[in-house]
């Protein structure tokens, strides 16, 4: 456990370093940060120059123009570190400086506006070194503002500035400190991080899927989502104005059953919603209640999951949403466009049982207003029970007595719709056996995995996997 400091002690720590030097670019907000070390004592000899370019033009000129007038991005905002940078070392001499790491501190963000429609967010970072003449580092974060006045913002905006460049340089050998540092002072109820990128030698060994899913862990967001090649995605580029399909599961490991829900589901939704492929995202799902199945969050599985989906080539969201509504209520969040969930016959089952819903005033009835909004549409696989053989769909499902209307309702209105065009030989799939004849190193589980996916979990001896030892003989 770390010894939380406040902003001020944290800035004084840093100001009265000598080893470190670098500049500060805030642009949006104030200098927010920047003034917690002038104020704390001894910023002579920390900053080297602090700026606030907030005219439009005076910014091109400095940092360059951006592509469709956007200031508030991750480009603008690794122009401006890689700029500052690269200025330090043009105008300090490394000879009269020595033993010196440059950083360079920068944010482009924009707090809540007059009328109050647009909360606020904004792009964050630092480059810097841990060793003298050593390559730079950076990370990156992108926040989403709570408070309901600018002020407020400004202030959490400061706060959390000194923590990432005292966690820069203090926590960089230790990651997970270093994310958990950056709410010092700081309450979650304020601010929320969506996305956080490390990068550089000195985080060479870090994985930022895992890093993500601290953010989520952590409860420092809701949900992160990254692409088939592992790279941290802002929600907001990926979902805004997007027709979303998901689907959510254990993915222990993805089977054939999985990926014929989501092909035949997908496919009825883009002749639902009359859209294409490029005009949808396509969303795999993991919750982390999901992954705290069996106990403790177990990394190691975790990134085994997440290696297969994006080797089929997924883009993956990894939420705290247990509730289905929930993550309805996210992605509308985003988009006014068509969502369709692909789910099996048990999930829809859980999605009718009132008890999940006790903490809503409106109960079960505000949840399914959450859920079916805008359209929203379940596109629902059959299940084959394993003992009985009886198949079950949406005609034959059993919904709680009092709720039977209410199911009714939504069938006749396809908000509830079969998925038709299913491969009946995948019904007597269960991702469960699958699992145990892995971990035994039971033969045939092989054809029950799409392509690919058993040679990999071979090589790299994922879900309890080892080699068939071959009989010993004695003579």
């Amino acid at each position: 456990m770390y010894q939380k400091l406040t902003p001020k002690q944290k800035a004084l720590t840093i100001n009265l370093d000598p080893t470190i030097y670098g500049t500060f670019a805030e642009i949006g907000a104030g200098q927010e940060t920047v003034r917690h070390f002038f104020r704390a004592g001894g910023a002579s000899g920390t900053i080297a120059k602090a700026m606030s370019a907030y005219d439009k033009d005076f910014s091109d000129a400095i940092y360059g123009k951006e592509v469709k007038n956007r200031y508030v991005t991750q480009n603008r905002l690794r122009k401006m570190l890689r700029y500052e940078v690269a200025l330090i070392e043009e105008r300090i001499s490394r000879d009269n400086n020595p033993d010196r790491k440059f950083f360079s501190y920068a944010n482009t963000v924009t707090t809540i506006n007059f009328d109050k429609t647009v909360k606020g967010h904004g792009w964050v970072g630092i480059r810097f070194q841990t060793k003298e003449n050593e390559n730079y580092n950076e990370i990156v974060i992108h926040v989403k503002f709570k408070e309901n006045d600018a002020t407020l913002q400004q202030e959490t905006l400061g706060n959390l500035g000194v923590n990432l460049i005292f966690g820069a340089f203090h926590y960089f050998d230790n990651p997970r400190t270093l994310v958990e540092s950056l709410y010092d002072d700081i309450a979650k109820d304020n601010l929320e991080i969506d996305m956080i990128d490390f990068s550089g030698p000195a985080f060479e060994y870090v994985d930022n899927r895992l890093m993500s899913l601290q953010l989520v862990k952590n409860g420092m967001t809701d949900a992160v989502i990254f692409n088939s090649q592992g790279s941290n995605m802002l929600p907001a580029d990926v979902l805004y104005k997007k027709n979303i399909f998901a689907v959510r599961g254990s993915f222990r490991p993805v089977t054939k059953v999985n990926i014929d829900m989501l092909k035949n589901g997908m496919d009825m939704f883009f002749k639902d919603a009359i859209c294409t492929h490029e005009e949808t995202e396509v969303l795999i799902e993991i919750t982390i209640s999901n992954l705290r199945a069996d106990g403790d969050i177990d990394e190691r599985d975790f990134l085994d999951r997440v290696d297969i989906l994006g080797k089929l080539g997924y883009t993956v969201i990894i939420s705290n949403f247990s509730e289905y509504y929930r993550l309805i209520d996210y992605f509308a969040s985003y988009t006014s466009g068509d969502i369709g969930v692909a789910m099996g016959v048990n999930n829809l089952l859980m999605v009718f049982d009132e008890k999940y819903y006790k903490n809503l005033s409106g109960g079960i009835l505000e949840a399914f207003g959450k859920f079916f909004r805008n359209g929203m549409r379940v596109y629902l696989y059959p299940y084959k029970d394993p003992e009985t053989h009886q198949l079950l769909d949406s005609s034959n499902l059993k919904v709680e007595e009092n709720l039977k209307e209410l199911y009714k309702y939504f069938k006749r209105n396809n908000r509830i719709v079969d998925i038709t065009n299913y491969n009946p030989e995948f019904l007597e799939i269960y991702s469960r056996e699958i699992l145990r004849k892995i971990g035994c190193c039971i033969k045939g589980w092989e054809t029950q995995v799409p392509d690919g996916v058993a040679e990999m979990i071979k090589e790299r001896g994922m879900f309890g996997y080892k080699e068939e030892l071959p009989l010993k003989q004695f003579s």
